[in-house]
């Protein structure tokens, strides 16, 4: 349960951090020109600053306990699919063993029920999927608004000028992502 639940939440943040590439993308072009144009702020030099989106929303104490929370809602119906998983694998199982000396209508007829069960499996799974990213979304929109408003005030407290969320390559003495780590609790 645990594993699975644990791989969404990282498949999950990995689309969000590729989501946000793109945003990075165009900081980093528009830090360049920031450097490119001459200007008096210039030429005292521009204070740069990294933040890791990924490792706030894995690392975090708010988050750990948004994973948490998230897992115990969700434990309960992943359960139920399990054992709808396992009642479903049982049947066909059964049916192989029984269906060389079952009729042909009996055998048509256990055919639709696993088939049906199928079905219902798959739609329960999809509803679950969908509920999981709807629940973690929400849990972790609030985690970077908190995230972000711990920026902000790390950046005007130390006089950032540029705060870049997620890139290729990031020296460690720009890294802030600890200090905001620290901001948020853990």
């Amino acid at each position: 349960m645990k594993s699975k639940l644990v791989l969404n939440v990282s498949s999950l943040t990995r689309s969000l951090v590729r989501g946000q590439r793109a945003l990075a993308l165009a900081a980093v072009v528009g830090a360049a020109s920031l450097v490119a144009v001459p200007a008096p702020a210039q030429a005292q030099g521009t204070k740069v600053g990294f933040v890791s989106t990924e490792r706030i929303l894995r690392d975090s104490k708010p988050a750990k306990a948004a994973q948490t929370k998230i897992e115990s809602e969700f434990k309960r119906r992943d359960q139920e699919l399990q054992n709808l998983a396992n009642s479903l694998r049982d049947k066909a199982q059964k049916f192989d063993k029984d269906a060389p000396v079952m009729s042909e209508s009996d055998r048509i007829r256990r055919q639709r029920e696993l088939a049906d069960i199928d079905a219902d499996l798959q739609r329960k799974r999809r509803e679950f999927q969908e509920d999981f990213n709807r629940r973690r979304n929400e849990e972790f929109s609030t985690i970077v608004e908190r995230a972000d408003a711990a920026i902000k005030k790390i950046a005007d407290a130390q006089g950032y000028d540029l705060i870049i969320q997620d890139a290729v390559t990031v020296s460690p003495r720009v890294d802030i992502t600890d200090q905001v780590l620290q901001a948020l609790g853990g």
